[in-house]
């Protein structure tokens, strides 16, 4: 028994009809698309909505697109969010116990959480970091042979079965792993790693910044300190807009949004914030 929110876009008639007949029961949500209501308080992007829909149909999972339908996120019968880091754990520590991971490598960008990459470490599965978005995922899998990436967003790539990403194909990868596991995707993913709590503050300035991490070397140092060797700080330039955007991984919420909080003070001072 699944949920399904289409966000009132591209997968509305295409994701029923397909889980329905890979033999799902299917609950479906923000499936009538008028031109106007794609991605409109739903979808990925608000997975809030799927996660109350799963609790009160008691389903086993539920699956969120985006608009355009290359991103998914997942919920568990529990309604928690099951996120793109967790749905590429799962499919790599899957695929490398098959023998289907190809150079025993995932790609992913730099949004990954560490967790990830403590539970690739701790399953002898290598990792290939790039620059975020897709094309550098892409590049990767050229570069090193790899099948299997993709970002914390929910864009995912089965390169052995597409050329891009696509949240049909991801998620009905997600059941069918879960089906063979014969166990809930609560426990599944629980298992396959645990984040850090991160914190993402978008800071607007008044022009593009080349490069944020060299102009705040200082400051971030000094909030490495204040990790402690767990987490981890992330300065960069949106590759399309004059935004900074800082993200912070720590042992605890409460320290990622303090520290988060004065790195995004100290941009914005620096390189005259926009409100």
């Amino acid at each position: 028994r699944i949920v399904i929110d289409c966000a009132n876009g591209a997968m509305s008639e295409v994701a029923p009809l397909a889980f329905a007949r890979l033999g799902a029961t299917v609950i479906v949500m923000n499936d009538e698309p008028n031109g106007k209501n794609i991605n409109e308080m739903c979808g990925a992007t608000h997975p809030e909505l799927v996660s109350e829909a799963v609790r009160l149909h008691k389903a086993d999972l539920g699956l969120a697109f985006d608009g355009d339908g290359d991103r998914v996120i997942a919920v568990d019968h529990v309604g928690d969010v099951v996120d793109g880091d967790h749905l590429i754990a799962l499919a790599a520590i899957d695929m490398h116990k098959r023998g289907k991971l190809r150079s025993n490598a995932v790609a992913v960008t730099v949004m990954t959480n560490a967790g990830f990459h403590t539970a690739m470490q701790q399953h002898g599965i290598n990792v290939v970091t790039t620059a975020v978005g897709d094309r550098n995922i892409l590049v990767a899998f050229d570069e090193h042979d790899i099948v299997l990436g993709g970002e914390q967003s929910g864009h995912i790539i089965y390169r052995d079965h597409a050329t891009t990403g696509d949240g049909l194909l991801a998620g009905a990868m997600l059941v069918d792993l879960v089906r063979r596991e014969a166990k809930p995707l609560a426990n599944l993913a629980r298992n396959a790693m645990t984040s850090l709590p991160q914190t993402l503050i978008n800071v607007r300035v008044a022009n593009v910044v080349a490069d944020p991490a060299a102009d705040l070397a200082t400051e971030i140092a000094q909030a490495n300190v204040r990790l402690d060797g767990v987490g981890r700080v992330l300065l960069r330039a949106s590759g399309t807009e004059p935004v900074i955007r800082v993200m912070v991984e720590a042992a605890t919420e409460e320290t990622a949004e303090s520290i988060a909080a004065g790195l995004a003070e100290a941009a914005s001072q620096r390189f005259g914030g926009v409100r």
